[in-house]
């Protein structure tokens, strides 16, 4: 009995064991290789777009840049023009405005003639002053004549002693009268020919733009009250707000690059000129002043709000757009350009006769998708790390990455 039990035993596994094999062939009549092969094919398509494709859809190509992203320091902060770059216009006398001479937005130089003002005390002024004149020229010549008498020993020591303080006392007044016209912009040769005016031009004490005007033709114009201000923006500035933390980073010379947030982001660059040694009220930060450069004559306003990253250290990163990063089941991935396969196709197009050249007129770009790992981001760039070796002159796509995504998920089709 045992006998048979064993030999039972023999046979089932031999069974087994020729099923098995069987299977085994069976498996490789369907040739696996064929079919992995036509799903690479079928990947290879689904990753490769025509130029006209590119462009209508968007797509840009690109290289990987090297940016600035790790030794920064995030400010934020608005645009300033200096004190001297920003002026309130009064009046040296109060008088009745006769004309306004320019508009808000006109841009005007040192000088220009702004408000025409007119009032009967400025005739009086100058009658004070050509009275002055006349009295300073009396006063000097009895002081020489006193002079004289002293050394002499022939006169009185107390009417010379009021000889020159009447003297320097007119001296005195006259400087002052005269300071005031200049300051006015009277003209003294056609003052000193009797040409007494009652009207006088406002000027423009800086050059720059004309801001709010505040004055109107017929009101009367105050001195304590300015009639217009006008802003020089050529040396705009920045003002960005340092916190505590890292003040010790920030130092003068460093470069800063600014993003205009409600300017479509756009960029600029500037370097720091001072820093602030007090706290701004109790925010714990401290005013860093950056100078622009405004060499492409942006349209910058004092009060626009920025956003910035101050360069603080030496290192550098691998970084590409924001939109070049695409994302899948946790990973990253960005896509390049395969040489390869534009190698071999301008090597195939060399083989074409004229009349096939005349047939492909759209070139065609194949990519391939590259694994990345991701790291800081900032002024719409992102770090990356490959993965995989990438050629240092690989072209890859800096935007529409999203839609080659698709493509090759299998939406392409539905979406073309």
């Amino acid at each position: 009995m045992k006998a048979v039990t064993i030999k039972l035993y023999k046979y089932l596994i031999s069974s087994l064991l020729m099923l098995a094999v069987l299977l085994i062939i069976s498996c490789k009549g369907s040739n696996p290789t064929t079919e992995v092969e036509s799903e690479e094919e079928e990947h290879t398509d689904a990753l490769s777009l025509t130029e006209k494709q590119m462009q209508a859809v968007g797509i840009t190509l690109g290289k990987i840049e090297l940016k600035n992203l790790k030794s920064v320091v995030k400010a934020n902060g608005h645009l300033e023009v200096p004190p001297q770059n920003n002026a309130e216009v009064h009046p040296l006398i109060g008088g009745l405005i006769q004309k306004i001479h320019v508009l808000e937005g006109n841009y005007v130089k040192k000088g220009q003639t702004l408000v025409t003002l007119e009032n009967p005390e400025f005739a009086q002024v100058q009658q004070d002053y050509l009275a002055s004149k006349s009295a300073l020229s009396f006063a000097e010549k009895e002081y020489e004549r006193q002079k004289e008498l002293m050394d002499a020993k022939a006169g009185s020591g107390k009417v010379f002693q009021q000889a020159e303080a009447t003297y320097f006392a007119e001296q005195s007044r006259f400087r002052t009268l005269k300071r005031q016209l200049g300051q006015m912009g009277i003209s003294f040769k056609a003052l000193d020919k009797g040409a007494v005016i009652t009207q006088i031009a406002v000027p423009a004490p800086i050059s720059g733009v004309v801001g709010h005007i505040m004055a109107t033709t017929g009101s009367f114009a105050d001195i304590n009250k300015p009639l217009l201000n006008i802003t020089d923006n050529s040396r705009i500035h920045c003002d960005l707000l340092v916190y505590e933390k890292d003040l010790f980073k920030v130092k003068s010379g460093q470069q800063v690059d600014f993003v205009l947030t409600n300017q479509n982001n756009q960029q600029i660059t500037g370097k720091i000129y001072g820093i602030n040694k007090t706290f701004e009220n109790d925010s714990k930060a401290v005013i860093a002043h950056a100078r622009i450069d405004n060499r492409s004559n942006r349209n910058l306003i004092p009060g626009m709000y920025v956003s910035a990253l101050i360069d603080v250290g030496n290192q550098t990163t691998q970084a590409v757009p924001l939109d070049a990063v695409v994302s899948a089941q946790g990973k990253s991935y960005i896509f390049i350009v395969d040489s390869s396969m534009i190698k071999n196709e301008e090597h195939a197009e060399g083989e074409k006769n004229d009349s096939e050249k005349e047939e492909v007129r759209d070139k065609e770009f194949h990519f391939k998708i590259i694994e990345v790992a991701t790291g800081v981001s900032d002024l719409g760039y992102i770090e990356i790390i490959p993965l995989t070796t990438i050629p240092s002159n690989a072209l890859i796509v800096t935007k529409g990455a999203f839609y080659i995504q698709s493509k090759a998920s299998g939406g392409g089709e539905e979406h073309h």
